[in-house]
Formats: structure tokens, sequence, C-alpha cells
């Protein structure tokens, strides 16, 4: 089994990150994968943003957490978050930014870094706060969240995997 196969089998989410943040170093390499991840007909709709500033990311924590009714921390205490837009204009919008986001993770892995998919980037990116940071940012409104990718150390191991499927593929 090659080194590619033995990283897709091993990453787990992460839910318990330190709360160390990623050196550039480290960061960067998966920053750069998310941006070659497959696109429809590759326009690369997709964009991220890199939030690491304490306050922002309370900002993200809050608007999250509103979105589930809660007042917790739905990105698990992650040092950096790495929120994945699209553009809505391109039929394939959700799908290039997902790819970016399943990019990051696997790079992740790779790195020794944990990771989650952490979702209501579109109802937080649809809210009117939402899209008065994206006319702060000097991003577009066609542009909508897809997703955010929780990114640092993690506090604790992995979980143990979840049995596959058995009837997870089906052979015609």
């Amino acid at each position: 089994m090659n080194e590619t196969i033995k990283t897709i089998l091993s990453r787990r989410s992460c839910r318990n990150f330190m709360g160390r943040q990623l050196e550039d170093e480290i960061l960067n390499p998966i920053l750069e994968a998310g941006t070659w991840a497959a696109s429809g007909m590759g326009k690369q709709s997709a964009r991220m943003v890199v939030i690491q500033d304490a306050k922002l990311r309370e900002t993200f924590r809050r608007m999250n957490a509103a979105i589930q009714g809660r007042d917790g921390d739905p990105f698990y205490g992650a040092p950096t978050i790495v929120l994945v837009l699209a553009d809505s204009t391109v039929h394939t919008w959700v799908e290039d930014g997902s790819l970016v986001i399943g990019n990051l993770m696997l790079a992740a892995e790779s790195l020794g870094v944990g990771s989650c998919w952490i979702h209501r980037a579109r109802e937080m990116f649809d809210s009117d706060e939402g899209k008065a940071l994206l006319k702060e940012w000097g991003i577009p409104e066609t542009y909508r969240g897809v997703g955010h990718c929780a990114l640092g150390y993690a506090a604790a191991p992995a979980p143990a995997y979840k049995p596959r499927r058995e009837d997870a593929i089906l052979r015609l």
C-alpha cells in the first residue's frame, strides 16, 4: 500500500485541539494542497480564507454556534479555521469547495495535523453579518460558504475507525 492510500485510510476527524498555532512551514503546504483540488472544468471556483486572529475566530465561533442554537465552540478549539467559499455562479461550486476541504484534510493528516470538516458556512455567509464580512474582505457576494476546515495539533489520540459498510461497493 502506498503512502497516499495510507494517509486516506488513517485520516480521522479531530474534535479536541491544542491551542498552539500551526507554524507557517506546516500550514502553507496544507493550504497549497487545497489549491490543487479538482474543480469542474478547471474553473477553480473555490477560495480559502484563513482565520487565525483570535477576535475573528471568536466571531466565527459565535456565528456558527448560533446557527446550531448553542453557545459552545463548533470548531473544537482549533487555532486555525480555513473557511472555504466558492463562486455560486459556477454550477459545480459546492463540489469544488468540498474537494478543497477534502484536500486540506488529507494534507493535514500527512503532516501530523488534526483536522475536522465544520458545516454551517453557507448559513453564516448567507446572513447579513457574513455578507458584510465578505464585503470587508473584498470578496464578491456571489461567493457562498461551502464549509470550514478546522486545523491544529490534536490534544488527544485519533479515535478508532468505524468499520466500513459492507454494502458500500456494488460491482455490476
